[in-house]
């Protein structure tokens, strides 16, 4: 779960135990905010980037073992617009996730780095490529720190089921997005060699997104991938 905006104290880990999950949650209250829940235990939590790393202020990244997995839980940041220091932020926290990765975990474990990437992978992972010229989430530097993250080891798991375009995971809330088709496929989970070979179905369950003004569900849609290990 990434962007909870939740302290760590509010978080509702009770409700998620009377359902079966241990759960771990990193926040800071209004902003923020990131979580791990499983089924087959947690182990090993380390919030942040970990040790010898540069660290981040912000609540955006949670590591733990699960069931022999190890998992990381990221909320990258937006980067807001290419002339903005956000953006500057943006390219050096994804410099760290990979220095991270390399304490974290060896390219042979068990991996996978799940999140709000704030990154369209290729030109196929958004309705338009020209609405996106000149804007984040598509720009060069950002995806090259992405394929930076892929060369350690890592592959997307999602599209190792699903080749097409128009396969999205947030849509805008305005101008009717949603409905229209604009949407962005930024929501990844990035694993190792032997997860993806372990991975033999992925869906965006798009309903999820669907929902009416008094009942105002979340912009992203929620992203599976289930393993046979």
């Amino acid at each position: 779960m990434q962007e909870t905006k939740l302290t760590d104290t509010a978080f509702p880990s009770a409700a998620f135990a009377s359902l079966g999950y241990d759960s771990i949650h990193h926040g800071e209250g209004r902003w923020n905010g990131v979580a791990i829940l499983s089924c087959v235990g947690i182990e090993k939590a380390v919030a942040g980037f970990g040790a010898n790393v540069e660290q981040d202020t912000d609540a955006r990244l949670l590591w733990a073992t699960c069931g022999g997995v190890r998992v990381a839980s990221c909320y990258v940041p937006n980067g807001r617009a290419l002339d903005n220091d956000h953006y500057l932020y943006k390219l050096w926290w994804l410099d760290r996730m990979r220095d991270a990765l390399t304490i974290q975990a060896d390219a042979d474990d068990k991996v996978v780095l799940c999140g709000d990437f704030n990154v369209a992978p290729t030109d196929k992972d958004v309705y338009d490529p020209a609405c996106f010229v000149g804007t984040t989430h598509t720009s060069a530097q950002e995806r090259s720190k992405l394929e930076a993250l892929q060369e350690w080891g890592l592959v997307d798991l999602f599209r190792l089921h699903h080749l097409g375009s128009g396969l999205y995971s947030w849509w805008d809330y305005r101008g009717g997005a949603f409905y229209k088709g604009k949407g962005m496929r930024i929501d990844l989970l990035l694993g190792s060699a032997s997860m993806a070979e372990a991975s033999h179905y992925a869906l965006i369950d798009r309903n999820e997104r669907k929902g009416v003004s008094s009942d105002k569900p979340s912009d992203h849609a929620p992203v599976f991938v289930d393993f046979a290990l």
